[in-house]
């Protein structure tokens, strides 16, 4: 049976095809309830795919966590940046006088028989003033050891190093482990 990860976003899709192999995107727009942990946002969501269609599927959420805020935005990060933009994050740091940052990705994985495991990867950063393209608040956040932002890095050089990469690693060797 095929594994589903559910997104409409071209690049997040590559980007976990480049480590799993074979994986479907399957662009369902989810409802997605609004919550400071990551987790429960990501559970109701495989719980409302499994609704809809049968089969493996996993979802995942990116977020960024400002220190000096505590933690926030966290998974509120899209309504953040619809909000008050990649400056706005710059400056409520900058209001706060620590600019450190880590950035997280979830990934929530459901088998055909419904149970959910989940499986992080993280870095920690910086919040500079933006610099650079790239998704989201890809401008503002300087990876630790690095001098560029995900923005200024080329594509090949932000996955190699992303949470995202690290996540989807931690669930391959489940996937390995469990055949």
């Amino acid at each position: 049976m095929a594994l589903n990860f559910i997104t409409g976003n071209k690049d997040k899709l590559a980007e976990v095809q480049s480590i799993l192999g074979d994986v479907a995107g399957l662009d369902i727009d989810l409802a997605e309830i609004q919550s400071l942990d990551a987790h429960e946002i990501i559970q109701a969501k495989l719980e409302e795919a499994q609704k809809h269609h049968a089969g493996e599927f996993i979802v995942e959420d990116t977020s960024l966590y400002l220190t000096a805020t505590n933690g926030l935005p966290g998974p509120l990060i899209k309504w953040f940046m619809k909000s008050i933009g990649n400056d706005g994050l710059y400056k409520m740091a900058e209001a706060f006088g620590n600019f450190e940052a880590e950035g997280k990705t979830i990934i929530g994985y459901s088998n055909s028989a419904n149970n959910i495991q989940f499986f992080e990867g993280s870095i920690k950063g910086t919040i500079v003033p933006p610099r650079g393209e790239g998704f989201g608040w890809d401008p503002i956040f300087q990876p630790e050891g690095y001098t560029k932002t995900f923005g200024e890095l080329t594509a090949e050089e932000k996955n190699a190093i992303s949470m995202r990469k690290v996540a989807v690693e931690k669930l391959k060797e489940h996937l390995k482990d469990s055949v």
